[in-house]
């Protein structure tokens, strides 16, 4: 988020950042570079340039109206442009804003920070005079706030104080409809704003605002929207969200190439956002609808995106995919996935663990592989795994009894013709039948038995 500076701010703020950057015994090198910034606006002498006799640059301006000699009046100090002062609701939403983006880059701290200052911004604005709303500065700030995760409560405060201008109205109203689940009131109201009217602040927020509000009835328009977000607020937290949605937008009208790009982009910039841990999952599941691994080409576009992150990144994401595949019944997609985390994972490690359960969960259907598949999920311990991979380990495992154990419908066909290579498994009712013979036998004996 970028605000403008005066020179005499820019400079002051330079000087601090230097002051606190450096050793004591470095001040009066600090001091003689904010002196050169200063003195970098001030223009320089024509001595300077060369030409010791030249005349001054509005000598020739002074002789024309009258001047004396050649000798012009000095010239007057250049005032600097007034700077109208921004109310509290604009200040406090550019605080949130910088929090925000820090949160964008991967900062925990900033994320947990979030929801206190949250807070404390919304008790300030309900606490403000009511006059201060006459301002539409101020009625697009409590805007941009509530749409930036500050809620409702603001807006009604400020709806009810009947001080905001008849045309920031339908925005504040459009916002709050938004906000309370009124979807079609919110549609109304806020159609026919166009972002790129609003403040830099609001503008990026808005058009993801009205994405969200299109994606069912017009996702193309949706798209537009998000692209628009994006080019409103880039590098900020809007631009990361709408980056995001774009791409599960993208996924679900099966547009693999775009998926490819946007995914792309996300993995490069945004990687290490808070809200990173959230989209791998949903990404995961996304690939996976997508049918990566279909042929050679999906395949080398898939693995196009996760080399844009680190290995140990990118062996999670594999598994999260295989996962994916295995919740989903694409047999071939976890497969592919759990092979490729196995090679980035150390040999005894639990991702290791988790690879080999992945694949063995895909082996046991597939065709010609089941003892392989059967084989590795019986060498795996519950234990190394967390509750839910526990259970997809049982199930998996009584999935695999039960292929090798025929049912009774398939005990009454005729059996196929045995291999020496691999021995018929005895049936549970088989084995039950055998049993109660067996103490039939021992029952009859015991009758019979002479003294």
């Amino acid at each position: 988020m970028m605000f403008w500076m005066t020179p005499r701010h820019l400079l002051a703020r330079f000087s601090r950042a230097a002051a606190a950057s450096r050793p004591a015994s470095g001040l009066r090198s600090v001091a003689a570079a904010a002196l050169a910034v200063s003195l970098a606006a001030v223009p320089a002498p024509a001595a300077e340039h060369g030409d010791a006799h030249a005349p001054p640059a509005d000598s020739h301006a002074a002789d024309e109206h009258g001047g004396h000699g050649g000798h012009g009046a000095p010239a007057k100090a250049i005032e600097p442009l007034p700077v109208k002062a921004h109310g509290l609701p604009v200040e406090l939403t550019r605080t949130l804003q910088l929090l925000q983006d820090r949160i964008a880059r991967g900062s925990t701290q900033a994320h947990l920070a979030q929801r206190q200052l949250l807070g404390h911004i919304e008790q300030r604005l309900i606490a403000l005079d009511p006059e201060i709303w006459t301002e539409p500065e101020n009625v697009r700030a409590a805007v941009t706030f509530a749409l930036a995760g500050g809620g409702p409560a603001a807006l009604r405060v400020l709806l009810k104080s009947d001080k905001a201008p008849e045309a920031e109205q339908p925005l504040a109203l459009g916002a709050l409809a938004y906000l309370e689940g009124r979807e079609r009131e919110a549609r109304a109201k806020l159609a026919g704003i166009d972002p790129r009217t609003m403040p830099a602040g609001l503008a990026g927020q808005l058009a993801l605002t009205q994405s969200a509000l299109m994606v069912r009835e017009a996702p193309a328009k949706s798209l537009e929207l998000l692209d628009l977000a994006r080019l409103l607020a880039p590098g900020t937290l809007v631009e990361e969200g709408a980056l995001r949605r774009q791409i599960f937008v993208v996924a679900q009208g099966g547009d693999a190439r775009r998926f490819e790009a946007l995914a792309i982009q996300y993995l490069r910039r945004f990687r290490r956002s808070v809200y990173a841990g959230n989209f791998r999952q949903r990404f995961a599941g996304a690939l996976t609808r997508l049918d990566f691994d279909s042929d050679r080409t999906r395949i080398a576009s898939l693995e196009r995106m996760l080399d844009e992150i680190e290995p140990e990144s990118r062996r999670d994401l594999y598994l999260l995919v295989a996962r994916a595949g295995l919740e989903q019944g694409r047999r071939e997609t976890a497969l592919f996935a759990s092979e490729r985390a196995m090679g980035l994972a150390a040999p005894e490690s639990r991702p290791a663990a988790q690879a080999r359960l992945y694949r063995g969960a895909a082996l046991i259907v597939a065709d010609g592989r089941f003892e392989e598949g059967y084989e590795a999920l019986r060498s795996l311990d519950r234990t190394d795994f967390v509750a839910a991979d526990a259970e997809l380990l049982d199930a998996a495992l009584s999935t695999a009894q039960q292929i090798r154990t025929p049912s009774p419908v398939a005990e009454a066909a005729p059996a196929p013709p045995t291999s020496a290579n691999r021995p018929i498994p005895e049936s549970g009712s088989l084995l039950r039948a055998q049993e109660a013979l067996a103490r039939a036998e021992r029952a009859m004996g015991a009758g019979t038995g002479t003294p």
